[in-house]
């Protein structure tokens, strides 16, 4: 399986990560969206109907769904501490994809794995 950092490293190619201060919002459940993220430092709270069911750490990704054929936003993310986020986008991500397939599957699984957390604990 690819290890976080390798995964990471594929998203680090852009000139410059972007910057979230504590309690600004990535992103809100609903929106479209053509970017996933990766941490590079700080949290990120994966927030659904006002409460907080997740922290993604530095080496995690998150926002995949938007990329894998979900049109919009299942739960909004909201930087927990000030945070730098490499992000991909569709074409970057098929790039990444066809260069490294295994990236693919670190990506799909943690997207599986989120839904299903994300799902219990909504249920």
């Amino acid at each position: 399986m690819l290890s976080p950092v390798v995964t990471l490293s594929i998203f680090q190619k852009q000139p410059q990560p972007l910057v979230f201060s504590a309690g600004q919002v990535i992103f809100e459940e609903g929106q479209s969206g053509d970017l996933m993220y990766g941490v590079l430092k700080g949290e990120v709270a994966v927030v659904v109907n006002g409460q907080v069911l997740e922290t993604i750490t530095a080496d995690e990704v998150f926002g995949t769904g938007v990329l894998v054929g979900v049109k919009k936003r299942t739960y909004t993310a909201i930087a927990q501490t000030n945070c730098e986020l490499a992000y991909i986008d569709e074409a970057g991500f098929l790039f990444a994809v066809q260069e490294t397939p295994t990236f693919a599957l670190k990506v799909m699984k943690s997207y599986s794995e989120r839904l299903s957390r994300l799902c219990q604990k909504c249920a």
